[in-house]
């Protein structure tokens, strides 16, 4: 099996000032304490840390080499100098991007992205070698050490792309040179540090920037900045725009979604052709996410039909709208985790999702919500703007915690008012305390509002994990 890098290929791609020994690499990292045999360890300076601190650990660890920027004391092992490890990294990653002949797709979204871009490295998956970015590297570390992963053989490459302020986008999108990009929607998230929702869909629509030649946007047809984002893709030369949604004119449409205990059945329109499948996540917000990943798949040349059976085994993820039955007196509950974000797109979503969640005989629909971060001067009105929503959603009693959800809190009837504490640790108690039997419990909030406190409170006020 050939390597990941060659020591002359990197060498080629950095021109570093010294090499200690020739070497070969299987892997790319800059966590220590992620480091297999023969990965290349990048001592990055950041913040708080200096990766420099941890080369002799990565190498004792097994590292083929690290790169570095400075002599460091009792490593033992290749070392690789340059003048500055992160362009060295931008570098590696580009250098990991020209040689690759994959197809290649790009994601960014307010929402929706991390979970589409895990769609896409099943469905391609299961086609051909797939490269994908791990956990949630998106930004200007994780894109191009995801970039420098890249396996030579890779048919096919999925690259997620974020942001949280203006101009970060663009670099990301013309290291990735993506064949296609997809944004899955804009909405009010990060709106503290970028003013607008207009300069969220500006910002949105960099990561066309750079692309293939040919290459085609998929965008949400239904998202009221879609003519801006399109109005982007053709300024920066794309060939082609493909719409989707519920929207009659978009080209992967979304015409029915049944929620099920285990998913939802979908019925799709791709190109024209009807495809009915099984989606492993329950919403109509992951269901508008294949569509938009089939279309993908569709434009990347890849087998739209085969990659719809393999949406099944798609699953949300813990924290990112995981369902889980749980023991729970005579009976069980049902826990609907979205505790790893928040923002009002995304909870506007699992809103409309535990509204189609029925309870289990004397149970009820109650929600756990915490503080949506990054909304600037606008916080409290977004908070209390989703009032209707929780109303519609048919929560019977809303817990909420965080200065911010003080705002929907006096927007909600008296009837509806579970609790409202400063933060999760205090309300968590208060709300395993107030589960019954055949409830359905819906948790979600910003990171920052570090909901899996709540989520881990209900899980151990319960006799464990039941069957469906």
């Amino acid at each position: 099996m050939t390597a990941l890098w060659t020591s002359d290929e990197v060498n080629k791609a950095l021109s570093p000032i010294a090499v200690t020994a020739p070497f070969a690499a299987e892997g790319v990292t800059f966590d220590s304490r992620a480091v297999g045999k023969g990965d290349l360890f990048f001592a990055l300076s950041g913040e708080t840390t200096d990766g420099h601190g941890f080369v002799a650990d990565a190498l004792a660890r097994g590292a083929a080499a690290a790169i570095v920027s400075r002599d460091v004391a009792g490593a033992r092992g290749t070392l690789i100098r340059v003048p500055d490890t992160m362009k060295a990294l931008v570098d590696l990653g580009r250098a990991g991007r020209r040689r690759s002949k994959a197809r290649i797709a790009s994601i960014t979204g307010s929402v929706g992205k991390t979970s589409t871009k895990d769609a896409l490295r099943e469905m391609l998956s299961a086609q051909a070698s797939t490269s994908a970015s791990v956990a949630s590297y998106n930004n200007h570390v994780g894109v191009p050490i995801s970039l420098a992963r890249l396996p030579r053989e890779a048919r096919y490459g999925v690259f997620e792309i974020g942001m949280n302020h203006p101009g970060e986008i663009e670099p990301l999108a013309r290291q990735v040179e993506a064949h296609v990009g997809v944004i899955t929607n804009v909405g009010a998230v990060h709106i503290g540090h970028m003013g607008s929702e207009e300069a969220i869909a500006d910002e949105k629509g960099c990561l066309f920037a750079g692309m293939a030649e040919g290459a085609v946007a998929v965008l949400n047809r239904d998202n009221r900045h879609y003519e801006r984002l399109a109005g982007h893709a053709r300024r920066f030369g794309v060939s082609r725009v493909v719409g989707f949604g519920r929207s009659e004119v978009a080209e992967a449409r979304l015409l029915a979604c049944d929620l099920q205990d285990s998913g939802s059945d979908v019925v799709a329109l791709i190109d024209g052709r009807r495809i009915e499948y099984r989606l492993g996540a329950a919403g109509e917000h992951w269901a508008l996410n294949s569509v938009a990943a089939l279309a993908v798949v569709g434009a990347l040349g890849a087998d739209v039909v085969k990659a719809s059976v393999t949406l099944a085994g798609v699953k949300a993820s813990p924290g990112r709208g995981a369902r889980r039955m749980l023991k729970f007196g005579a009976g069980a509950i049902e826990l609907l985790d979205e505790s790893y974000n928040a923002n009002p797109v995304s909870v506007r979503a699992m809103l409309a999702v535990l509204a189609r969640t029925e309870p289990k005989a004397g149970g009820r629909r109650m929600l756990v919500l915490g503080d949506m971060r990054e909304l600037g001067e606008g916080a409290d009105a977004y908070h209390a703007s989703l009032a209707g929503a929780v109303t519609a959603s048919g929560a019977a009693q809303v817990f909420l915690c965080g200065p911010h959800m003080q705002a929907l809190w006096h927007q909600l009837a008296p009837t509806q008012r579970g609790v409202h504490r400063p933060d999760s640790a205090s309300l968590a108690g208060e709300v395993a305390a107030a589960l019954r039997a055949g409830d359905v419990v819906a948790v979600k909030g910003s990171l920052g509002s570090k909901m899996k406190i709540v989520v881990d409170a209900i899980v151990a006020a319960s006799d464990g994990e039941a069957g469906h």
